[in-house]
């Protein structure tokens, strides 16, 4: 057993966290065109669209390195408004299991990373998660245009 953790992480965005749900589930494919450089690329593998079960991958780029995660959709909460993503391949799983929970409410949007390091050497996922922050950034900017 690795070493487990958690990192929350909020910023409060003007256009109201709403939006951003809506757009993860409804358009998630249209992100790539909002973050062009963070996210390449959206695919739904499994399920038509983003429900309970189905399994989706993004293509991004992280801190200059272009990678991959595959994700099933664990659980949504309309009244909280999340979405809880298991990683299921991809360059996350080579350092870490780990499952992303998106949430946003009111003015607020929050990525908390839940993770268990495969080593006790293994840095924290502070990357990711300010990866997660510059495309909330990149979102917001957007729906205030």
């Amino acid at each position: 057993m690795g070493v487990k953790g958690k990192l929350t992480a909020s910023i409060e965005v003007e256009c109201g966290g709403h939006l951003f749900h809506d757009l993860y589930q409804k358009n998630p494919h249209q992100i790539s065109n909002i973050s062009p450089n963070n996210v390449n690329h959206f695919e739904i593998h499994e399920g038509e669209t983003v429900k309970v079960d189905s399994i989706v991958s993004w293509k991004y780029n992280e801190d200059g390195t272009n990678k991959i995660v595959k994700e099933v959709i664990e659980a949504i909460d309309l009244e909280k408004k999340s979405i809880t993503w298991k990683v299921i391949e991809g360059d996350l799983l080579e350092l870490y299991n780990s499952s992303i929970i998106t949430s946003f409410e009111d003015l607020w949007a929050t990525c908390t990373l839940v993770y268990e390091k495969k080593t006790e050497d293994t840095p924290e996922p502070l990357v990711t998660l300010g990866f997660m922050i510059n495309l909330y950034k990149d979102m917001e900017g957007h729906f205030l245009n």
